[in-house]
């Protein structure tokens, strides 16, 4: 016998459900008015189960979205209970509108646990180094794109935007003063007092002066700015441009015959090309400031006789080798930066994405190229 009916109002129910001899036959109307007690009449067969359950649709009448849905969700549940629910006779509009729902009904991913392999491992391996590989090609695009630009620039003074480099030597610079001057001074105490400490040992407590000198003017005062601006400056490039793109203003600029390159790169990277040693200029010497304070305070060594040994030990090399370092360092910042804003989809998931990805990249490629510059100055005994 077909499944119980009893308790569905006729008025509400405009279709009929019978058994014949190869499963069941449904007549009628299926719409989102005449839904009531289909689905639960579907999912309880009471005829025995043979594994497959044939539902004859040639006497439907009209069909909805709401009532393909509903026998789709019925055949799930018979799938789940290992009986397969078949459809069969049915028209061409039917049976088109029952493929679209299928196609749009939620399917739940299951990922299988792949196991290792010395392969899968070599993959992995080759598409992370693939990724490198095509990440750098477009990095040196961007930094050919922003060279053209400038020199186009050159060409061209009228088409320069003065206020856009001021506003951005404003934020990028004058900005992270009191965090740059805050570090390098902290950084010069924490030298001078670890430096104090282990000379002591030896009685060699002067040397602590060169210790601080050497190390705050060829490697910390600029490797550590650097790093402060790539955390502050490499997000917010990425963060602006980002937004442009997801807003499309980007492409209203392109549609003006407005170079975004020339508006939006230029600007940016020249700021970090400018500001980026002048802050590296008060990382050495609120780092000298510090180490001195601390040397007076802990060693006893006169601000006057620090300056003394600074001036005759120190050679001007240690300070030019720290500076060649700003400008490829400012690049580095600013052109990862405006790709990584260049890269943002058109959601804030890939915004946050990008933004917290070129913080990461510029801080990493800030990293290797002063390890590169400590490799080459050492071969060349700079």
């Amino acid at each position: 016998m077909a499944p119980d009916r009893a308790n569905i109002p006729a008025g509400q129910r405009l279709w009929d459900l019978s058994v014949t001899s190869s499963g069941w036959a449904v007549s009628g109307d299926v719409t989102v008015r005449s839904l009531s007690g289909l689905q639960e009449a579907l999912q309880n067969p009471t005829q025995p189960a043979t594994g497959e359950i044939t539902l004859d649709l040639s006497q439907l009448g009209r069909m909805d979205t709401a009532g393909a849905y509903v026998l789709e969700r019925a055949r799930a549940a018979l799938a789940g209970q290992g009986l397969e629910l078949r459809f069969v006779n049915l028209s061409p509009d039917h049976a088109a509108l029952l493929a679209r729902v299928q196609q749009a009904m939620p399917k739940v991913e299951t990922q299988s646990a792949n196991p290792f392999s010395l392969a899968l491992l070599l993959e992995k391996l080759g598409r992370m180094v693939a990724g490198a590989g095509q990440f750098l090609l477009e990095l040196h695009a961007m930094l050919g794109l922003f060279i053209a630009r400038l020199f186009w620039l050159l060409r061209h003074p009228s088409e320069f935007r003065l206020t856009a480099l001021v506003h951005h030597c404003d934020q990028v610079g004058w900005k992270a003063i009191p965090i740059v001057a805050l570090m390098s001074f902290l950084i010069g105490v924490v030298l001078a007092f670890q430096g104090s400490v282990q000379l002591r040992q030896f009685g060699a407590e002067i040397f602590v002066i060169d210790l601080i000198a050497i190390s705050i003017l060829r490697e910390l005062g600029i490797l550590l700015t650097a790093i402060i601006v790539a955390g502050r400056t490499a997000s917010s490039f990425t963060a602006a441009i980002g937004s442009m793109k997801m807003r499309e203003e980007i492409d209203a600029m392109r549609t003006l015959a407005i170079d975004p390159a020339t508006v939006l790169f230029v600007p940016r990277i020249l700021a970090l090309l400018i500001t980026l040693p002048i802050l590296g200029l008060i990382a050495n010497v609120m780092g000298l400031f510090g180490g001195a304070m601390m040397a007076w305070i802990e060693l006893g060594i006169s601000p006057g006789m620090f300056l003394a040994r600074l001036l005759e030990d120190t050679s001007a090399r240690h300070v030019l080798v720290g500076f060649v370092k700003a400008p490829v360092f400012a690049l580095i910042i600013g052109v990862i930066g405006c790709h990584a804003g260049m890269g943002v989809g058109g959601n804030a998931e890939s915004l946050g994405r990008q933004t917290s990805s070129a913080v990461v990249r510029a801080i990493f490629a800030v990293i290797v190229a002063d390890a590169l510059f400590s490799v080459f100055f050492a071969m060349m005994d700079i």
